[in-house]
Protein backbone atom coordinates (compact mmCIF):
# COMPACT_ATOMS: atom_id res chain seq x y z
CA UNK A 1 0.00 0.00 0.00
CA UNK A 2 1.38 3.39 -0.99
CA UNK A 3 2.20 5.83 1.78
CA UNK A 4 -0.49 8.52 1.96
CA UNK A 5 1.39 11.80 2.06
CA UNK A 6 1.04 15.24 0.52
CA UNK A 7 3.58 17.84 -0.53
CA UNK A 8 3.93 21.55 0.06
CA UNK A 9 6.87 23.51 -1.27
CA UNK A 10 8.90 20.40 -1.98
CA UNK A 11 8.39 19.00 1.53
CA UNK A 12 6.49 15.77 2.12
CA UNK A 13 4.14 15.49 5.08
CA UNK A 14 2.50 12.43 6.58
CA UNK A 15 0.28 14.31 9.03
CA UNK A 16 -2.69 16.18 7.59
CA UNK A 17 -3.24 18.15 10.76
CA UNK A 18 -1.85 21.71 10.85
CA UNK A 19 -1.92 23.07 14.37
CA UNK A 20 -2.31 26.71 15.35
CA UNK A 21 -0.38 28.07 18.32
CA UNK A 22 -2.46 31.10 19.29
CA UNK A 23 -4.32 31.18 22.64
CA UNK A 24 -2.10 28.53 24.24
CA UNK A 25 0.17 29.02 27.19
CA UNK A 26 3.68 28.29 26.02
CA UNK A 27 3.93 25.27 28.31
CA UNK A 28 1.02 23.53 26.55
CA UNK A 29 2.20 24.04 22.98
CA UNK A 30 4.69 21.15 22.96
CA UNK A 31 2.17 18.74 24.49
CA UNK A 32 -0.48 19.79 21.96
CA UNK A 33 1.91 19.31 19.03
CA UNK A 34 2.99 15.88 20.22
CA UNK A 35 -0.57 14.64 20.83
CA UNK A 36 -1.75 16.04 17.49
CA UNK A 37 1.07 14.36 15.58
CA UNK A 38 1.37 17.67 13.74
CA UNK A 39 4.26 18.28 11.36
CA UNK A 40 3.32 21.92 10.63
CA UNK A 41 2.47 24.59 13.18
CA UNK A 42 1.43 28.17 12.56
CA UNK A 43 2.66 31.02 14.66
CA UNK A 44 2.26 34.77 14.72
CA UNK A 45 5.53 36.56 14.07
CA UNK A 46 4.90 38.78 17.09
CA UNK A 47 5.19 35.70 19.35
CA UNK A 48 8.76 34.98 18.23
CA UNK A 49 10.35 37.23 20.82
CA UNK A 50 14.02 37.96 20.39
CA UNK A 51 14.53 39.88 23.65
CA UNK A 52 12.46 38.11 26.28
CA UNK A 53 13.62 34.92 27.96
CA UNK A 54 10.60 32.91 26.72
CA UNK A 55 10.24 32.36 23.00
CA UNK A 56 7.52 30.28 21.32
CA UNK A 57 10.18 28.69 19.10
CA UNK A 58 11.70 27.07 22.20
CA UNK A 59 8.48 25.08 22.71
CA UNK A 60 8.07 23.73 19.18
CA UNK A 61 9.90 20.43 18.39
CA UNK A 62 12.68 20.71 15.81
CA UNK A 63 11.03 18.28 13.37
CA UNK A 64 8.00 20.56 12.96
CA UNK A 65 7.83 22.90 9.95
CA UNK A 66 7.08 26.48 10.96
CA UNK A 67 4.26 28.29 9.17
CA UNK A 68 4.46 31.92 10.28
CA UNK A 69 1.32 33.90 9.55
CA UNK A 70 0.82 37.55 8.72
CA UNK A 71 -1.78 38.09 11.44
CA UNK A 72 -2.42 41.81 11.91
CA UNK A 73 -1.83 42.73 8.26
CA UNK A 74 -4.51 44.89 6.65
CA UNK A 75 -2.94 45.25 3.22
CA UNK A 76 -0.79 43.22 0.85
CA UNK A 77 2.23 45.40 1.58
CA UNK A 78 1.89 44.88 5.34
CA UNK A 79 1.62 41.11 4.81
CA UNK A 80 4.72 41.12 2.61
CA UNK A 81 6.66 43.06 5.24
CA UNK A 82 5.67 40.60 7.99
CA UNK A 83 6.58 37.60 5.81
CA UNK A 84 10.01 39.02 5.09
CA UNK A 85 10.50 39.69 8.80
CA UNK A 86 9.60 36.09 9.63
CA UNK A 87 12.20 34.81 7.19
CA UNK A 88 14.83 37.10 8.71
CA UNK A 89 13.96 35.72 12.16
CA UNK A 90 14.78 32.22 10.94
CA UNK A 91 11.24 30.89 10.39
CA UNK A 92 11.99 29.69 6.88
CA UNK A 93 10.21 30.25 3.56
CA UNK A 94 6.76 28.97 4.46
CA UNK A 95 4.17 31.66 5.11
CA UNK A 96 0.44 31.76 5.69
CA UNK A 97 -1.06 34.94 4.29
CA UNK A 98 -3.74 36.49 6.51
CA UNK A 99 -5.07 39.91 5.52
CA UNK A 100 -8.11 41.24 7.37
CA UNK A 101 -9.32 44.83 7.38
CA UNK A 102 -12.18 44.64 9.88
CA UNK A 103 -11.96 43.52 13.50
CA UNK A 104 -15.59 42.41 13.86
CA UNK A 105 -15.89 39.51 11.42
CA UNK A 106 -12.20 38.94 10.61
CA UNK A 107 -13.02 37.92 7.05
CA UNK A 108 -9.99 37.69 4.75
CA UNK A 109 -9.55 40.31 2.03
CA UNK A 110 -9.30 38.10 -1.06
CA UNK A 111 -8.13 40.89 -3.39
CA UNK A 112 -5.21 41.93 -1.18
CA UNK A 113 -4.40 38.28 -0.52
CA UNK A 114 -3.90 37.61 -4.23
CA UNK A 115 -1.57 40.62 -4.47
CA UNK A 116 0.55 39.47 -1.52
CA UNK A 117 0.68 35.91 -2.83
CA UNK A 118 2.05 37.06 -6.18
CA UNK A 119 4.79 39.18 -4.59
CA UNK A 120 5.90 36.56 -2.07
CA UNK A 121 5.77 33.62 -4.49
CA UNK A 122 8.03 35.60 -6.84
CA UNK A 123 10.45 36.02 -3.92
CA UNK A 124 10.66 32.28 -3.31
CA UNK A 125 8.23 31.97 -0.42
CA UNK A 126 6.04 28.88 -0.04
CA UNK A 127 2.70 30.69 0.17
CA UNK A 128 -0.44 29.29 1.78
CA UNK A 129 -3.15 31.96 1.59
CA UNK A 130 -6.10 32.10 3.99
CA UNK A 131 -9.14 33.04 1.92
CA UNK A 132 -12.91 33.23 1.73
CA UNK A 133 -13.96 30.20 -0.38
CA UNK A 134 -14.52 31.71 -3.81
CA UNK A 135 -13.72 29.78 -6.97
CA UNK A 136 -12.47 32.75 -8.98
CA UNK A 137 -10.16 33.89 -6.18
CA UNK A 138 -8.83 30.36 -5.74
CA UNK A 139 -7.95 30.25 -9.43
CA UNK A 140 -6.17 33.61 -9.17
CA UNK A 141 -4.23 32.39 -6.13
CA UNK A 142 -3.14 29.30 -8.04
CA UNK A 143 -1.98 31.45 -10.95
CA UNK A 144 -0.17 33.76 -8.51
CA UNK A 145 1.93 30.86 -7.20
CA UNK A 146 0.17 29.61 -4.06
CA UNK A 147 1.09 26.02 -3.12
CA UNK A 148 -2.31 25.48 -1.45
CA UNK A 149 -5.40 27.47 -0.55
CA UNK A 150 -6.86 27.68 2.94
CA UNK A 151 -10.58 28.49 2.82
CA UNK A 152 -12.41 29.33 6.03
CA UNK A 153 -15.08 26.93 7.25
CA UNK A 154 -16.77 29.62 9.37
CA UNK A 155 -15.64 32.88 11.03
CA UNK A 156 -12.23 32.56 12.65
CA UNK A 157 -12.36 31.52 16.29
CA UNK A 158 -16.10 30.77 16.16
CA UNK A 159 -16.01 26.94 16.40
CA UNK A 160 -19.21 26.93 14.29
CA UNK A 161 -18.06 24.26 11.86
CA UNK A 162 -18.53 23.86 8.11
CA UNK A 163 -20.77 26.86 7.38
CA UNK A 164 -19.16 27.23 3.91
CA UNK A 165 -19.26 23.51 3.17
CA UNK A 166 -20.74 23.76 -0.36
CA UNK A 167 -18.23 26.40 -1.45
CA UNK A 168 -15.30 24.42 -0.07
CA UNK A 169 -16.51 21.39 -2.01
CA UNK A 170 -16.40 23.44 -5.21
CA UNK A 171 -12.75 24.30 -4.54
CA UNK A 172 -11.92 20.66 -3.82
CA UNK A 173 -13.56 19.63 -7.09
CA UNK A 174 -12.17 22.40 -9.29
CA UNK A 175 -8.76 23.55 -7.97
CA UNK A 176 -5.64 21.53 -8.64
CA UNK A 177 -4.01 22.46 -5.34
CA UNK A 178 -4.27 21.05 -1.82
CA UNK A 179 -7.34 22.49 -0.11
CA UNK A 180 -6.60 22.99 3.58
CA UNK A 181 -9.76 23.78 5.55
CA UNK A 182 -9.00 26.56 7.99
CA UNK A 183 -10.87 28.57 10.66
CA UNK A 184 -14.10 27.71 12.43
CA UNK A 185 -13.74 23.94 12.74
CA UNK A 186 -15.00 23.35 16.28
CA UNK A 187 -15.20 19.58 16.73
CA UNK A 188 -13.27 16.50 15.67
CA UNK A 189 -16.41 15.28 13.86
CA UNK A 190 -16.37 18.43 11.70
CA UNK A 191 -12.71 17.88 10.86
CA UNK A 192 -13.57 14.30 9.90
CA UNK A 193 -16.39 15.53 7.63
CA UNK A 194 -14.09 17.99 5.86
CA UNK A 195 -11.60 15.21 5.22
CA UNK A 196 -14.38 12.96 3.91
CA UNK A 197 -15.14 15.71 1.38
CA UNK A 198 -11.61 15.43 0.01
CA UNK A 199 -9.78 18.19 1.83
CA UNK A 200 -6.01 17.70 1.87
CA UNK A 201 -5.59 18.79 5.48
CA UNK A 202 -7.18 20.61 8.41
CA UNK A 203 -5.91 23.67 10.24
CA UNK A 204 -7.25 24.11 13.78
CA UNK A 205 -6.46 26.32 16.73
CA UNK A 206 -9.38 27.59 18.83
CA UNK A 207 -11.21 24.28 19.12
CA UNK A 208 -8.16 22.78 20.79
CA UNK A 209 -6.87 25.81 22.66
CA UNK A 210 -10.26 26.35 24.36
CA UNK A 211 -10.86 22.68 25.21
CA UNK A 212 -10.87 21.54 28.84
CA UNK A 213 -8.05 19.05 28.16
CA UNK A 214 -5.88 20.50 25.38
CA UNK A 215 -3.55 17.52 24.75
CA UNK A 216 -6.49 15.07 24.73
CA UNK A 217 -8.47 17.23 22.28
CA UNK A 218 -5.42 17.48 20.03
CA UNK A 219 -5.31 13.69 19.98
CA UNK A 220 -9.03 13.49 19.22
CA UNK A 221 -8.61 15.78 16.21
CA UNK A 222 -5.67 13.70 15.00
CA UNK A 223 -7.76 10.51 15.08
CA UNK A 224 -10.74 12.20 13.40
CA UNK A 225 -8.63 13.56 10.56
CA UNK A 226 -7.07 10.15 9.95
CA UNK A 227 -10.53 8.51 9.96
CA UNK A 228 -11.94 11.07 7.53
CA UNK A 229 -9.03 10.64 5.14
CA UNK A 230 -9.40 6.84 5.22
CA UNK A 231 -13.13 7.16 4.49
CA UNK A 232 -12.45 9.47 1.53
CA UNK A 233 -9.88 7.08 0.08
CA UNK A 234 -12.23 4.12 0.60
CA UNK A 235 -15.04 5.90 -1.25
CA UNK A 236 -18.16 6.82 0.67
CA UNK A 237 -21.29 4.79 0.07
CA UNK A 238 -24.01 6.32 -2.09
CA UNK A 239 -26.93 8.24 -0.60
CA UNK A 240 -30.55 7.45 -1.58
CA UNK A 241 -32.55 10.49 -2.59
CA UNK A 242 -35.80 9.00 -1.28
CA UNK A 243 -37.19 5.83 0.20
CA UNK A 244 -35.20 3.03 1.78
CA UNK A 245 -33.36 -0.08 0.72
CA UNK A 246 -33.12 -3.24 2.79
CA UNK A 247 -29.67 -4.42 3.76
CA UNK A 248 -30.75 -8.06 3.27
CA UNK A 249 -33.03 -9.55 0.60
CA UNK A 250 -36.74 -9.27 1.42
CA UNK A 251 -37.23 -13.03 0.97
CA UNK A 252 -36.88 -16.12 3.09
CA UNK A 253 -38.95 -14.98 6.08
CA UNK A 254 -39.99 -17.71 8.56
CA UNK A 255 -43.60 -17.41 7.43
CA UNK A 256 -42.73 -18.22 3.79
Amino acid sequence: MMKDTFKLGGKEFSSRFILGSGKYSLELIKAAVENAGAEIITLAVRRTNTKDTENILDYIPDYVTLLPNTSGARTAQEAVRIARMARELGCGNFVKIEIMKDSKYLLPDNVETVKATQILADEGFVVLPYMYPDLYTARELQEAGAVAVMPLASPIGSNKGLATREFIQILIDEIDLPIIVDAGIGKPSQACEAMEMGAAAIMSNTAIATARDIPAMAGAFKDAIIAGRKAYLAGLGRVLERGAEASDPLTGFLRD
